[in-house]
């Protein structure tokens, strides 16, 4: 009896096994979720504590830059710090002065100028007001407050920034503590 010879290629898918593709089951799938949700509740709040760190030094290196621009401008103009019209300390000083003797160039008596202008060598100490990043609303705006005001007691957290000129004092106006446990209001 002669056997009969089967074509390789037959023989060869003859002998193959197939079998069936195998995807993840329902468990599986449910336990990666659970421990990516558990990954995810780790690592989120270290996070967050970080961004709100960054946001606090940044808080505080602006808060630094505007009060070393005050001195400076003040070094540099009689003693008068920016805020007076005209570098008049009789008249009550405000914002708008403020902004545009640190955001242009001034002569020694406080008066501003664009920058180039011939007679006002001093300044810009900033091109725009530093902002206040611990605010959402109105963070480049400054409250400049009269000699005979005193600050609030509590931020308002409606503005970036208080100044008192007559004392040159400058107060961050946000409200919280930071993650030390200090007030922002006290730095």
């Amino acid at each position: 009896m002669k056997t009969r010879e089967i074509p390789r290629t037959i023989h060869y898918s003859l002998l193959t096994i197939h079998k069936p593709l195998r995807g993840f089951t329902l468990v599986e799938i449910l336990i990666v979720v659970a421990i990516l949700g558990i990954l995810a509740a780790v690592v989120i709040p270290e996070y967050r504590n970080y961004t709100q760190k960054a946001k606090e030094s940044a808080a505080k290196e602006s808060l630094q830059l505007l009060r070393s621009s005050i001195e400076r401008y003040a070094v540099q103009h009689n003693g008068v710090p920016p805020g007076y019209p005209n570098g008049d300390t009789s008249a009550n000083p405000h914002y708008v002065y403020f902004v545009v003797q640190l955001t242009k160039a001034s002569n020694e008596n406080g008066r501003t100028a664009d920058v180039g202008t011939a007679g006002y060598p001093l300044g810009p100490y900033f091109k725009e007001i530093p902002s206040n990043p611990l605010v959402n609303f109105n963070p480049n705006m400054v409250g400049v407050m009269p000699a005979n005001m005193n600050f609030p007691g509590e931020a308002a957290g409606t503005m970036g920034w208080f100044f008192k000129p007559s004392t040159k004092e400058v107060k961050l106006n946000a409200i919280g503590t930071d993650t030390q446990g200090k007030r922002y209001y006290d730095y």
